[in-house]
């Protein structure tokens, strides 16, 4: 299974952790770091998760984020409806541009001299 077939998850467990679950690479796991989630060793793993209570708007927020990352990163991603912030960008965002992005001038041809 490649990252391009298998679906990496991101729900809100059952306890009302925020957590990914999924083949997770080192690339994936790299990612979920830099979007706050914490990994904590198992008997059977690895388990990555947000921090317990940090309110539920920080968490669909940072699960949000986590999300376009990964898929920027073309893995196949599953997010929990419930995870997804009320159509605001989402922290440090590639949408959270502040405008459009500015093209330098091409300078005017110089004439040549002999």
């Amino acid at each position: 299974m490649t990252k391009d077939t298998a679906i990496i998850s991101i729900t809100r467990g059952r306890g009302g952790q925020v957590e990914a679950e999924g083949p997770i690479d080192a690339l994936a796991s790299a990612l979920l770091d830099r979007a706050g989630f914490i990994r904590q060793p198992t008997l059977s793993g690895t388990w990555h998760r947000l921090p317990f209570d940090m309110g539920e708007e920080w968490e669909s927020e940072h699960a949000s984020y986590a999300a376009e990352m990964l898929r920027a990163a073309r893995y196949a991603i599953r997010l929990d409806p419930a995870l997804t912030p009320g159509g605001r960008p989402v922290p440090n965002s590639p949408r959270q541009v502040a405008g459009p992005i500015p093209v330098p001038a091409v300078p005017a041809a110089v004439p040549r001299t002999r």
